[in-house]
């Protein structure tokens, strides 16, 4: 960023330089409300009208050692006049409030970015417990960076002496200094926050005052500090944006609002049932406050228990909802396998998770696709969708209830830590585009078995128990084709097999054609991505495109059934690539289905694709 003086030597202000964007990274000890401060810096943001989009980047340990580099816990966000895609592959900015958080987070930093530091807490003790011999704000090796060291501890505590807190109280204000010197750093508004911390602390005004009282200092420090050399001051212009209602939203709260959404368009009641599990469990939190539109939430005492009862609410006319991660949904694997035999409407959430096992629970990775697709006992094919983004989270709920109560199947949606916890701004739709067919329940008791089936579709009929006449039951034993009854026989097993199959199959049939995101039809390479690769690969074809490069990028929402013109589409390219999180799931079900041969890109850190990696991948194969 270039340098622009922010205080003249006469004390006048300096103009503030304009930024198309900027990225902002936030660190800290797991308890200095680093994800506060982040979350209180996008809403402010978005009130500006800038674009924007964040990666909240958490910690594995509950309560790691205070100081250590396990407890440390950032925020990450990109905002600008332009379309965000991504919350960044460098931050400008590093503000890391111990020296843990410098040393974990320093090496993502552009090349002469700014790092705010405070320096009340570079110690020797805290230092040794973040692994350096040496103090980095006096032994030279931030010299490549630009500095600001500030007694942020000590200002904390001075900017809230006289309104009786502790000093334990005192310096939990630390953040809120902090978010103020960035709010005058990038000229952001501060009323949103003070309005946010009297509402929040209405029943202890003390704490909000403290609160306000170290935010305001922070600004006002920003405004009056005198420092040797200089510091840059800038302003983020609004984007242009689209007319419409917006808010900012989390993957979890779109994805649970769109399942409310699709059960409304449906005329059905929403259950949920799951058991807790990193990163899945907000969504169970958030359909828990939405009773009020015929929400009902059961929080199981385990996995299997969590699956079943959704089954059963489904089975019960309702449309069942459970989620987790992917150990949890390893354990729901035999009742995922009796949904599909009783072939009952629902819908299963899988929040992926960096693994195998307990793995990296807080980090991102997309290695359940093969989980989703294949990871049953015997044939048990089901739908499986993928969201890319937050905000697409709405509609692909909505899209997932639909298939379920169409095809009366189980649906598979797949998002990740990534997608679950960050935000961006969303543009509210309008009910009517989307198109859930209201459920008819059979109520004609002539001729009944609950295996009849629908011809176009194939889904069998749904009857709520206990109607007068349709009486009935389903379970995992094989039903016989014609009468719905248990059946061994041979002929009929192979015929019950071949029909769910097809079921499943036929849902390609109503997909709307394939369309590139960005680029022609052919060409020299396609990139394929699924789920949250979207910003990452979209930005990075983009700039390629700029310069010249003949390339086009293919994103699939329909993970199974496969978009059937799929193929069609990618035999028009010299090269396919397919850019997953993951060691090749993709890549083998789409050289499986589509027998093209694609190429692998991939990434398996715990961390998002980087924008500058896809760019340089694409180069090197068009190069070689």
């Amino acid at each position: 960023m270039p340098t622009i003086s922010a205080v003249e030597h006469d004390g006048s202000k300096s103009a503030r330089q304009p930024l198309e964007s900027v990225v902002v990274r936030f660190a800290g000890d797991s308890g200095d409300g680093i994800q506060l401060t982040g979350s209180q810096f996008t809403q402010t943001t978005a009130l500006a009208r800038n674009d924007l989009a964040t990666f909240p980047d958490y910690p594995a340990e509950i309560r790691a050692p205070a100081g250590t580099t396990f407890g440390v816990s950032a925020f990450q966000i990109n905002f600008g006049s332009r379309q965000i895609l991504t919350p960044g592959d460098e931050p400008d900015v590093l503000i890391a409030l111990n020296p843990a958080a410098l040393k974990v987070n320093l090496a993502t930093l552009k090349p002469a970015g700014l790092v705010i530091t405070d320096a009340t807490v570079f110690t020797d003790r805290n230092l040794r417990k973040a692994g350096y011999t040496a103090n980095p704000l006096e032994d030279g090796s931030l010299s490549k960076f630009r500095v600001i060291p500030v007694d942020i501890a000590r200002l904390t505590l001075e900017a809230v002496k006289d309104l009786g807190l502790t000093q334990k109280e005192a310096l939990r204000c630390k953040n809120l200094l902090t978010l103020g010197l960035i709010y005058w750093l990038y000229d952001r508004d501060r009323q949103p926050t003070i309005d946010w911390l009297e509402k929040k602390f209405a029943k202890r005004p003390e704490i909000a005052k403290a609160n306000i009282a170290a935010l305001n200092a922070g600004h006002a420090y920003g405004e009056t500090m005198e420092l040797e050399g200089t510091v840059d001051t800038y302003t983020v212009p609004s984007a242009d944006i689209a007319p419409g209602l917006y808010r900012n939203v989390t993957g979890a709260e779109a994805l649970a609002w769109g399942l409310v959404a699709g059960a409304k368009l449906a005329g059905l009641k929403l259950f949920c049932g799951s058991y807790p599990i990193t990163p899945a469990s907000t969504l169970l939190h958030i359909l828990s406050g939405l009773k009020h539109y015929d929400v009902v939430t059961f929080q199981a005492e385990d996995e299997i228990a969590a699956v079943c009862s959704a089954i059963g609410a489904s089975y019960a006319g309702a449309l069942g909802v459970t989620s987790s991660s992917g150990p949890g949904v390893a354990l729901k694997t035999e009742a995922l396998g009796l949904a599909v035999g009783v072939e009952l409407p629902l819908i299963v959430v899988n929040a992926q998770r960096a693994g195998p096992s307990t793995g990296l629970p807080t980090k991102t990775e997309q290695s359940d696709l093969y989980q989703a697709v294949f990871g049953r006992n015997a044939d048990t094919p089901l739908a499986v969708l993928a969201a890319r983004a937050p905000s697409d989270c709405f509609d692909v709920a909505v899209e997932a209830v639909r298939i379920a109560v169409t095809h009366m199947t189980p649906v598979i949606v797949l998002t990740d830590g990534y997608i679950a916890n960050a935000s961006e701004p969303w543009l509210i739709p309008d009910a009517d585009g989307f198109a859930v067919p209201p459920v008819e329940f059979r109520t004609d008791a002539e001729s009944f078995h609950p295996y009849l089936r629908d011809e176009k579709t194939l889904a069998r009929a749904w009857a709520v128990p206990g109607t007068p006449g349709l009486e009935h039951r389903v379970g995992g034993i094989e039903k016989d084709f014609d009468t719905g009854n248990i059946s061994y026989d041979p002929e009929n097993h192979q015929r019950m097999t071949d029909v769910r199959a097809q079921k499943i199959a036929c849902i390609a049939d109503g997909l709307p054609p394939l369309v590139p995101e960005q680029g022609n039809k052919k060409g020299r390479l396609a990139v394929v991505g699924w789920g949250s690769t979207f910003g990452s690969i979209s930005r990075a074809v983009s700039n390629l495109r700029d310069d010249g490069v003949d390339v086009t990028h293919i994103h699939l929402r329909h993970i199974w059934p496969l978009p059937s013109d799929l193929g069609d589409l990618l035999r028009g390219f010299d090269q396919v690539v397919v850019a997953e999180m993951n060691q090749g799931q993709l890549l083998t079900v789409v050289r499986s289905e589509t027998l093209v041969a694609a190429e692998g890109l991939n990434k398996v850190t715990g961390q998002p694709f980087k924008i500058s990696e896809i760019e340089a991948a694409v180069r090197t194969r068009l190069e070689s």
